[in-house]
């Protein structure tokens, strides 16, 4: 399997583990490592289709973008649903959602146009997904 249609698979694949259901997505080397130690404690998303089948109580199996091999399991504890970006970043706890105390000054709900267009964040809510980790590898 090429590693495009590998990345493409895992972002899209969602399988039953027991009752509770595991959701596989990507996620850069630094919110990684953050998400990992227990400092980054909520990820942000948008709010499309894939987002809206997350339950409390589901697991989500993190694969590092640049070493597949390295997971993090964790557990959804809440969803913080939002109608954009712009809402979102007033209500959370940005350094809960991998802001840093050098980087939190300048974050804006902007930043999330490095992961996503325009037109998906014009389309779609967001999500804060508040999580622990269960399991690292």
């Amino acid at each position: 399997m090429k590693k495009a249609e590998q990345t493409c698979w895992r972002e899209n694949f969602t399988h039953i583990r027991g009752i509770e259901l595991v959701h596989e997505m990507l996620l850069a080397p630094k919110p990684f490592e953050m998400m990992k130690s227990g400092q980054k404690t909520i990820e942000l998303r948008l709010y499309d289709e894939k987002r809206k089948h997350i339950q409390i109580g589901d697991r989500i199996r993190f694969y590092c973008t640049e070493n597949q091999t390295q997971t993090i399991e964790v557990q959804v504890l809440d969803l913080h649903i939002f109608d954009n970006f712009a809402q979102l970043y007033k209500e959370l706890d940005l350094l809960s959602c991998g802001y840093t105390q050098s980087s939190i000054r300048g974050a804006k709900p902007e930043d999330m146009e490095d992961y996503y267009s325009r037109e998906q964040l014009e389309q779609y809510g967001a999500v804060g997904i508040e999580l622990r980790v269960i399991d690292s590898i």
